[in-house]
C-alpha cells in the first residue's frame, strides 16, 4: 500500500479518493510541516500547497517517487533536484484557473470604483463622493501576457464588458488568439495601448524583472498593472521610480514569500490581497481532486503527462497515452487474466513512430498495473524484469492508418494465446479500430463495455439484449463487426453499468460465445 503524504490545508476529497482507490493517507494541516516529514519519511507520494519542498525535504523522504503540487506554480519545489533522485513533479493546471481569474477582475473593478477606500471612509462616518469619482471598466483595452488556463480565462470572463483584447504568449497559435478575440502583440505594444495590463507568466531567468522601467514609461497615464503571477516578475524599484508621475495604478497578490509581515510594495500598492487567487472552496476542491486523480492515473496507469521536470516531448499529445494504456487494458481482457503476458509487440503509426519510448509505461500498466513505471527506461526494465518481451515493430505508413498504435499481445504458455488492436484519436476522442481480424468498429472504450465472440448467425445480438434486458442492465451503443474470412461475428455492447460474472455466464451459454468479457475504461 502506497503512502501519501498530505501535510496542508487541502480539501478532504482528495484523501477520500485516494483511500477509496487502496492509498494509505495522511491528511494533517494542523502539525507543522518539518515534524510531519520526520514522522513519516516511508512516504512514496508528498502532496502540498505552498510548503517549500528543499532538497532537505527530499532527502529525508527516502521513498518518495511523487510530488504533486495542489495548484498551478511550482516555484516552491526544487524540481532540479527532484529530477536528479529521479522523482517526478507534478503540478495541477487549471485547477485553480478561475479563482484567479476572478481575482483579476476582481481587483480590476475595486481599484476603478475604490471599493476598498470608499468602504474605509463610509465606515468612519464621512461622505466622500466626490472624491471617489472612478472609471469604467466597460470599452476598455486589456492587455494580457500569458494566455494559459488563467489568461484565456480572464479573456472568457471579461468578454461581458466589452473590452479589447491584447495579448502576448509566445506558445500561443493564432488560430487559437483569433478565436479567443485577442489579438497577439509585442509586450511593448500592450505596455503603450493598454488601459489595464494583467500578467500571467512564470517567474524563471527569462521573465524575472522583464516589467521594469522601459515598459512603465510606454503606460498610458492612468493604466493599471495587476500582478496575480509572481512577485519577482515586476521591478519594484522601477515601478516606484514612475507610480507617481504615470498615476499607475498597482493591485498586488504576490510576495517573495507568503508570509506575514511588512510587505516591500506596501508604499505602491493601491490594492494588496494575501495570495488569494486560488483561495476559494472550489478551487481548493478541484485542485484536491486533481492532485488525488493525477496520482492514481500516475501509477494505476503510467500517465505522466502533467510532470513537470520531465514532461512529455514537444508533438505528442497527451491523450495517445491514455489510448496506449486503453489498448493495452483491452488485450489483457481479450486473453484473460489467467494468462501470463510473454510478449508484447508494439506498432507506432505516423509522427507516434518517434514517441514510442513515452507510450511504453502506459502500456505496460495497461497490461499489468505494476508496471505502472515513471519513465519509458523504468517501465522497459520492468517489463525485461519481468521476462516481457519488448518490441517495438517497423511500420509502413503507406498503410494510411495516420496516427494510430497497435499493441499485440502473447501470453500463456503452450499453447501461446495472441491478440492485436488498433485505435486512435478522432476529434479529440480515444477511438478503437480494430480488435483482432474484426475492423471497422470505431468504439470509444470509455465506459463499461461487454465483448461476445460467436459464430455468426441471426438473432445472436437479440439474446444478448434479451438477457440484459432481464438482468436490468441498460444497453447505451452496440458495435457488431463480422470477420468473414472466420464466419466470426464481434459484439461490442456499451453497458449502464458493469455485467456481472454470473450474466456473462448466461450469455456465453446462450450464444454459444467463443469468449464473452467485460471490459471497463475510466477515461
Amino acid at each position: 500500500m502506497r503512502k501519501v503524504l498530505i501535510p496542508t490545508k487541502l480539501d478532504k476529497q482528495a484523501a477520500a479518493i485516494l483511500t477509496d482507490r487502496g492509498y494509505d493517507v495522511v491528511l494533517d494541516a494542523t502539525t507543522p510541516f518539518d515534524e510531519q516529514i520526520r514522522r513519516h519519511s516511508d512516504a512514496e507520494v508528498l502532496i502540498v500547497r505552498s510548503e517549500k519542498v528543499t532538497p532537505e525535504v527530499i532527502d529525508a523522504l527516502p521513498n518518495l517517487k511523487l510530488i504533486v503540487r495542489a495548484g498551478a506554480g511550482f516555484n516552491t519545489i526544487d524540481i532540479q533536484y527532484a529530477r536528479k533522485r529521479d522523482i517526478d513533479v507534478m503540478n495541477t493546471p487549471g485547477a485553480n484557473s478561475n479563482g484567479v481569474a476572478e481575482e483579476v477582475i476582481a481587483m480590476i473593478l475595486a481599484a476603478f470604483r475604490h471599493v476598498v477606500p470608499g468602504d474605509v471612509s463610509t465606515r468612519a462616518g464621512l461622505w466622500e463622493k466626490s472624491k471617489f469619482m472612478g472609471r469604467e471598466l466597460t470599452g476598455k483595452t486589456v492587455g494580457i501576457l500569458g494566455l494559459g488556463h488563467i489568461g484565456q480565462l480572464v479573456v472568457k470572463r471579461l468578454a461581458g464588458f466589452e473590452t479589447k483584447f491584447l495579448g502576448y504568449d509566445p506558445f500561443l497559435s493564432p488560430a487559437l488568439a483569433e478565436k479567443l478575440g485577442v489579438k497577439l502583440c509585442t509586450v511593448e505594444e500592450i505596455f503603450a495601448q493598454a488601459d489595464c495590463i494583467t500578467l500571467h507568466i512564470p517567474e524563471n531567468d527569462e521573465t524575472r524583472g522583464m516589467i521594469n522601467r522601459r515598459l512603465f514609461d510606454l503606460m498610458k497615464p492612468g493604466a493599471m498593472l495587476v500582478n496575480c503571477a509572481r512577485s519577482g516578475i515586476v521591478n519594484e524599484d522601477d515601478l516606484r521610480a514612475v507610480k507617481a508621475e504615470k498615476k499607475i495604478v498597482f493591485c498586488n497578490d504576490v510576495y517573495p514569500k507568503d508570509i506575514a509581515g511588512e510587505k516591500s510594495v506596501r508604499d505602491i500598492a493601491d490594492i494588496m490581497l494575501p495570495h488569494l487567487g486560488a483561495n476559494t472552496f472550489e478551487a481548493n476542491f478541484n485542485a484536491a481532486c486533481r492532485a488525488a486523480e493525477q496520482t492514481c492515473d500516475y501509477f494505476e496507469k503510467g500517465i505522466t503527462s502533467a510532470v513537470v521536470n520531465k514532461a512529455l516531448p514537444d508533438g505528442l499529445d497527451a491523450k495517445y497515452q491514455k489510448l496506449a494504456f486503453a489498448i493495452a487494458g483491452l488485450c489483457k481482457a481479450y486473453l484473460g487474466s489467467d494468462l501470463n503476458p510473454v510478449r508484447i509487440e508494439t506498432s507506432f503509426y505516423g509522427d507516434l513512430s518517434k514517441f514510442g519510448p513515452w507510450l511504453t509505461s502506459a502500456i505496460a500498466a495497461g497490461i499489468c498495473p505494476d508496471f505502472a513505471d515513471r519513465n519509458p527506461k523504468d517501465a522497459a526494465k520492468a517489463l525485461e524484469a519481468a521476462g516481457i518481451e519488448l518490441v517495438n515493430r517497423e511500420v509502413d505508413n503507406n498503410k494510411r492508418y495516420g496516427e494510430s498504435v497497435t499493441v499485440d499481445l502473447l501470453a500463456g504458455k503452450d499453447p501461446i494465446y495472441q491478440i492485436s488492436v488498433r485505435g486512435t484519436i478522432t476529434e479529440g476522442h480515444l477511438m478503437i479500430s480494430r480488435v483482432g481480424n474484426f475492423d471497422g468498429l470505431y468504439l470509444d472504450p470509455a465506459g463499461n463495455h461487454l465483448f461476445v465472440e460467436y459464430k455468426d448467425e441471426p438473432g445472436i445480438i437479440g439474446r444478448i439484449a434479451g438477457i440484459l434486458g432481464q438482468e436490468k442492465i441498460n444497453i447505451v451503443d452496440i458495435r457488431a463487426p463480422q470477420d468473414p474470412d472466420s464466419g466470426r461475428s464481434l459484439s461490442v455492447v456499451r453497458t449502464s453499468v458493469v455485467v456481472p460474472d454470473a450474466v456473462l455466464g448466461k450469455i456465453r451459454e446462450s450464444v454459444g460465445a467463443v469468449r464473452a468479457f467485460q471490459f471497463s475504461y475510466n477515461a
